[in-house]
């Protein structure tokens, strides 16, 4: 019997891999603790196939993840959505193995993000994955990253629809915020994924550790909670689990953060992405 914990539970960001991982196993242990909704992001696609060379070489993996969202979605109390993009360390995978220039690796992660957008435009995603290298690369790598992240928030204007970050480690990225406000979006919808508990800039997506969700729920600002569960059978204890969110909402409402509570799991939902976790809970429809 699954846990009810008077909430609707967001995991934010996580990967579901039924092929070669966990899977719909992960979803069900979620499921059980008392998670209800899931925003399910796609693996980098050279870990589902080859490094891309062209555009349709990334439809794959956005594949993959529309049909585990569809299955994840008959087994929560709630539902799931999928988060279709280019992860931005595909830029190393080129450049340093595959001998692109890094103008050649921006157009083509580019590309690979306008066939991502073609999934959020008929409504099969409900937002788009971006962001630039959290480690050190050549100033020319850096640039070319920016601008494909850049061209994600074009995107993001142009569809009316949230995106998803990985960057480097931070608590002030109020320049990205600036470059999607520039764009055209709002950017409280462009969201920081592996967020500690404060940030300046884009909406947070806060790491499941104690400490971090203590900050973000003091601060009292728009958050949201995540594992980045990454479902490879070979990384058994990278990040977190995904039971953690619905052990740390228990903790948070053990600890009297009621409200924080319903702002990363309700309110910072519905800003950010438009869905309701509520309706979605009690009655299934989708927004």
């Amino acid at each position: 019997m699954s846990e009810d914990l008077g909430t609707p539970v967001l995991d934010n960001h996580l990967h579901l891999d039924p092929e070669h991982g966990r899977g719909m196993a992960a979803v069900d242990d979620f499921a059980r603790l008392g998670g209800t909704h899931l925003l399910v992001v796609n693996k980098p696609s050279w870990h589902l196939g080859p490094v891309p060379s062209d555009r349709e070489d990334f439809r794959p993996a956005f594949e993959a993840t529309i049909e585990a969202v569809r299955d994840a979605s008959e087994r929560l109390p709630g539902r799931a959505w999928p988060v279709l993009g280019v992860h931005p360390g595909l830029i190393s995978r080129l450049v340093d193995d595959e001998g692109y220039e890094p103008d050649a690796a921006r157009a083509l992660m580019c590309e690979g993000l306008s066939v991502a957008a073609e999934f959020v435009a008929d409504g099969r995603a409900l937002g788009l994955k971006s962001g630039r290298p959290h480690y050190d690369v050549s100033e020319t790598v850096w640039d070319a990253s920016n601008a494909v992240m850049r061209r994600a928030f074009e995107h993001g204007a142009e569809l009316d629809c949230a995106v998803q970050l990985h960057t480097e480690a931070s608590e002030d990225l109020t320049e990205i915020a600036d470059w999607a406000r520039e764009a055209g979006m709002d950017p409280s919808r462009v969201v920081k994924h592996y967020a500690s508990g404060k940030l300046a800039g884009p909406t947070p997506s806060v790491m499941s550790e104690k400490d971090w969700l203590q900050t973000a729920a003091e601060e009292g600002e728009p958050f949201l909670m995540e594992t980045d569960f990454v479902d490879d059978p070979d990384k058994p204890g990278m990040v977190l689990g995904p039971k953690t969110v619905p052990r740390r909402v228990r903790w948070l409402l053990d600890e009297g953060y009621d409200d924080a509570v319903r702002t990363a799991h309700i309110v910072t939902p519905r800003a950010v992405y438009g869905i309701d976790t509520e309706a979605t809970l009690s009655d299934g429809e989708s927004t």
